[in-house]
């Protein structure tokens, strides 16, 4: 991981609630936090860091259970990782952030907003159905969503218990290959050397573990999302065309009252598939008023 000049991200360790987690700071100014989605890890903004550096300073943690950080036996619930985040934050001594997040990393900066309101300036909401909010129905068995080229079918084998940890390893790199790929517009945007880092945590003693629980965790993150009062701050979802789109839209303008919305044209990794349209809008969102 690079900064604008070339130079390395700094990586540090730091123990919150219970665990401990992986994070890399690099640049300068108003802090942005970036959280990443699954089955990835930090090394997901690599190309997106050296675009945010000279604007901000970049911390980008590996989720609980994800690429280098500890992979407790529980804990991937929404509000018990948005509890990781506010420490780390405060750990690091910022007294607030702006937090960009995609895929399940949108879903835990939403729970960093709702329950650390204090430390949370504004939110970027990429390309994820929300708990609560449309995630388990996304993966009926309907036509509808069969057809719709979004359908989440592996919430359903991910919530079966023992079936997953018995077919996908051994498959390992096949399987988490096709799964990210399928999502992408353009495939090669995920490289293989980006395979190679992301399978070195979803491989690593616990990474499945800690993947199906995010998953096994959604009646639980339901239950959450839907007590909680709409954000107060400005909110930002971003929808990738050949993906989500138009869903995120409905789904900011349900969780915040200040909210807007742009589509992206790409699929699912938007911080890999489109780097410097991302990063455009990020700037333009977070400088802005």
């Amino acid at each position: 991981m690079l900064d604008h000049q070339g130079r390395p991200a700094t990586h540090g360790r730091i123990a919150v609630n219970g665990t401990r987690l992986h994070y890399v700071v690099a640049g300068s100014g108003e802090p942005l936090l970036l959280l990443h989605g699954v089955p990835k890890s930090l090394h997901y903004w690599h190309l997106v860091l050296p675009l945010l550096t000279p604007h901000y300073t970049v911390i980008a943690p590996d989720i609980r259970g994800f690429g280098d950080s500890a992979r407790p036996d529980s804990g991937y619930d929404m509000r018990t990782v948005s509890d990781d985040l506010a420490e780390l934050v405060t750990g690091l001594r910022y007294s607030s952030v702006k937090v960009h997040g995609e895929d399940w990393g949108a879903a835990f900066g939403y729970a960093l907003a709702a329950y650390h309101p204090e430390l949370v300036e504004k939110l970027s909401y990429a390309d994820m159905l929300l708990p609560g909010y449309g995630l388990t129905e996304g993966a009926y068995y309907t036509p509808e969503n069969v057809k719709s080229g979004h359908w989440v079918w592996h919430l359903n084998l991910f919530a079966l218990r023992d079936y997953p940890e018995m077919l996908i390893p051994g498959h390992d790199r096949e399987f988490w290959t096709a799964f990210m790929r399928d999502e992408c517009v353009n495939p090669d945007a995920i490289t293989d050397e980006d395979i190679d880092i992301f399978l070195r945590g979803c491989t690593a003693p616990g990474g499945l573990r800690a993947i199906l629980n995010v998953y096994r965790a959604a009646f639980e993150n339901s239950e959450q999302t839907r007590k909680n009062p709409k954000l107060k701050q400005k909110t930002l979802g971003i929808g990738a065309s050949y993906w989500l789109g138009d869903e995120v839209k409905r789904i900011v303008s349900s969780i915040a009252e200040d909210w807007s919305y742009v589509c992206m044209d790409c699929g699912h990794s938007l911080a890999l598939e489109k780097p410097h349209e991302l990063t455009e809008i990020l700037l333009d969102f977070f400088q802005g008023d």
